[in-house]
């Protein structure tokens, strides 16, 4: 779900994208390539982790019928989120929410991405619940949203960039920025006329890997590190996704993007998306005790994403 949680923003047409692409050189291809030698080392483990079967195995068959644990679906290496050492904040916070529950949490770790816990691990009946999907996710029952998440402009703290919403004057001085394609940010610098200037930059952030048939991360933590050392100017990112990194560089500031973006067809393009555990539509009892618990353990909740770094903003309007 991360967001692939948040690709739930509206893409925009696919041949016209082709055909920008092409403007694309190869010398300037090649320049972000040579740059991201390095990156390609250190994404290997990350590959092949990808490709390696799911990590879950009888342990969470076993414990299906235990009523003493709380099966979680999870990620093995997908930091911020979650990882196998359980220093993801969503590890955290379902340690929290079992523990409201009377409940230990019991992981059920995938080396897949998590945009396929739920068909390969919730559906499968591997695991129970799902942390952080959007709310209202159509393929699950979610809870009442723990709490609502924004992106985010990030730029250094030294004023030479200085952008706040999309109407900001700087987003035209910025050398290079980095986005996730499929995001709001993608459909907002395609608005603006910038996307064609900053797509080359931005897909050397995943080594130009192609995006064919398979889920391609950008790592936040490289996305976000060339802000702070200069190799770019701005980032746009989600917020849970990017803020640990953020926070570890203190040259850097993130700013919340206002949620009242539109595009040029007066469509809405969101941008503050409200987060929920996901159970099975099947399973109306543990919603309602996972629904208890999160009121319950709002305080301890709260004080994790504050630890994060996360900027909390109010609920998504509905739609």
């Amino acid at each position: 779900m991360r967001h692939a949680r948040h690709l739930q923003a509206t893409l925009l047409d696919q041949q016209t994208r082709a055909a920008v692409s092409m403007t694309i050189t190869a010398e300037t291809c090649a320049k972000y390539f040579i740059r991201g030698l390095l990156a390609v080392l250190a994404g290997i483990a990350i590959i092949g982790a990808a490709a390696l079967p799911s990590l879950a195995d009888d342990e969470g068959a076993t414990a299906a019928a235990d009523a003493s644990l709380l099966r979680i679906c999870a990620a093995a290496d997908e930091a911020p989120y979650s990882a196998k050492d359980k220093s993801g904040f969503e590890n955290k916070i379902a340690d929290i929410v079992a523990e409201a529950m009377g409940r230990k949490a019991l992981f059920i770790w995938s080396g897949k991405p998590a945009i396929y816990a739920i068909r390969d691990q919730l559906e499968m009946k591997m695991c129970d619940v799902v942390m952080g999907v959007d709310s209202g996710d159509p393929r699950v029952a979610t809870t009442r949203p723990y709490y609502t998440a924004p992106y985010v402009f990030v730029m250094r703290n030294d004023g030479a960039i200085n952008v706040s919403d999309w109407n900001s004057p700087d987003l035209e001085k910025a050398k290079a920025i980095g986005f996730v394609e499929g995001t709001p940010g993608d459909i907002m610098l395609t608005q603006k006329d910038l996307w064609t200037k900053h797509i080359t930059y931005a897909r050397s952030l995943a080594n130009f890997q192609s995006k064919r048939n398979k889920y391609t991360r950008i790592p936040p933590q490289r996305m976000i590190g060339e802000v702070a050392d200069g190799t770019a100017d701005l980032a746009i990112g989600f917020a849970p996704e990017v803020a640990r990194y953020v926070t570890a560089h203190s040259n850097l500031i993130m700013k919340v993007i206002p949620d009242n973006n539109v595009r040029a067809d007066g469509e809405r393009v969101p941008h503050h998306f409200d987060q929920s555990i996901g159970v099975r539509k099947t399973d109306p009892d543990l919603l309602a005790a996972v629904e208890s618990a999160l009121e319950k353990a709002k305080p301890k909740i709260q004080a994790v994403l504050k630890e994060e770094g996360i900027p909390l903003v109010p609920p998504a309007p509905r739609t």
